[in-house]
C-alpha cells in the first residue's frame, strides 16, 4: 500500500500552497529591495549625466530606486507575507504529521487511543482543532472559515484504509512513505543550500577583494574613486544580507543533522521497534521533522 501527500486531507493542500505563494512573496520582496538599494548606489555612483532643467538623469533614477525601497517595504509589511507564510506553514506540517499519526496509529492514536471504533476519529478532530485553534490566535487564516475548504473533509479515505490494515502494513508503509521520502528531502535541502552557500561566499570575498583593491589605489591617489568602490561595498552587503535571509549555514547544519536521526530512526523501525513501541516512535520520528525542531535545530547550530 502506498500513502502519498495526494492522500491527505484537503486543509493540507491548501495550507501547503498558501505557505508556498506567502514565502515567494516574501523572498520576492527582501530581493527586489536589495536590488533596488543596489541599483540606487550604482546610479550614485555614475557621473551627473545628461540633465533636463535642474533634474540630473542617474540623480533621479537614484531617488526612484529609494522611493522602490520603500514603496516594497510597505507592501510587504500590510501583506504580512512572512508572518502568513511561517504560519500556514506550521499549519501544514500540523496537519500532516497529525494525518500520519492517525493513520499509521502513532500516538495517541495507537490501539489505546481509540482503536477502530470512532474514539480515534474523535480524537484526531479534537487534536487538529487544538492545534489549528492556537495558529488562529498568532493571526494564521482559517481557510474553511472563508469557504476556501470544505468542512468536515479532514480524514480522507486513504487515512482511514491505512489505519484499517495490520501493523506490518503499516510500518512499511510509514518506513517506504513518510520516513524515507523525508529524509531524502532533507538530503536534497542540504545539497542545494550547500551549492547556494558557495556561490554566495564566492561573490560575496569578489566583491569584498575589487572593494579593497580600489580602496588601497584610493589611499594612494589613484583608482576609480571611491564611488566605485562604494557600490561594490553595497554589492557585498546586499549578498551577505540576502544569504542570512535565506539561512543557508544554519540550515545546512540542522538539515543534515535531521536526516541523521531519520535514518537512525528508519534502522530502529525496521529491525527492533516492537508493535507496542510503535506509536511512540513514530510520535518521535514526526517530532524530528516538525517545522519547530528545525528552527530549534538552526537558532542554536554552530
Amino acid at each position: 500500500m502506498t500513502f502519498r501527500n495526494e492522500d491527505l486531507p484537503a486543509l493540507f493542500h491548501h495550507t501547503d500552497r498558501a505557505a508556498i505563494s506567502r514565502q515567494r512573496e516574501s523572498t520576492q520582496a527582501t530581493r527586489a529591495q536589495l536590488m533596488l538599494l543596489v541599483a540606487a548606489a550604482g546610479a550614485a555612483a555614475l557621473p551627473a549625466g545628461p540633465a533636463v532643467g535642474s533634474l540630473h538623469l542617474f540623480g533621479a533614477l537614484g531617488a526612484l530606486a529609494y522611493a522602490g525601497v520603500l514603496a516594497v517595504g510597505v507592501r510587504a509589511s500590510r501583506r504580512r507575507a512572512r508572518p502568513q507564510w511561517q504560519l500556514n506553514r506550521s499549519a501544514a506540517e500540523f496537519i500532516k504529521s497529525l494525518a500520519w499519526r492517525y493513520a499509521v496509529h502513532g500516538a495517541p492514536f495507537g490501539a489505546a487511543g481509540g482503536g477502530q471504533d470512532g474514539g480515534a476519529a474523535a480524537l484526531y478532530g479534537t487534536r487538529l482543532e487544538a492545534g489549528l485553534d492556537e495558529l488562529r490566535k498568532m493571526g494564521w487564516q482559517d481557510p474553511r472559515a472563508a469557504g476556501l475548504v470544505p468542512e468536515g473533509a479532514e480524514i480522507t479515505g486513504a487515512m482511514e484504509r491505512l489505519r484499517g490494515r495490520d501493523y506490518q502494513v503499516r510500518r512499511e508503509t510509514y518506513v517506504r512513505d513518510r520516513l524515507i521520502e523525508q529524509r531524502d528531502w532533507y538530503r536534497r535541502k542540504t545539497e542545494g543550500s550547500r551549492r547556494a552557500t558557495a556561490l554566495w561566499s564566492w561573490t560575496i570575498v569578489l566583491l569584498t577583494c575589487l572593494a579593497l583593491l580600489f580602496a588601497l589605489l584610493g589611499a594612494f591617489g589613484s583608482g576609480p574613486g571611491p564611488r566605485l568602490t562604494a557600490l561594490l561595498s553595497a554589492a557585498a552587503a546586499a549578498g551577505i544580507a540576502w544569504n542570512e535571509v535565506r539561512r543557508h549555514h544554519p540550515l545546512i547544519e540542522a538539515h543534515t543533522l535531521i536526516e541523521q536521526d531519520l535514518a537512525a530512526m528508519m534502522v530502529v523501525m525496521q529491525t527492533t521497534i516492537t508493535q507496542e513501541q510503535w506509536p511512540s516512535a513514530v510520535y518521535e520520528t514526526e517530532r524530528y521533522v516538525s517545522p519547530q525542531h528545525t528552527d530549534w535545530l538552526a537558532r542554536h547550530s554552530s
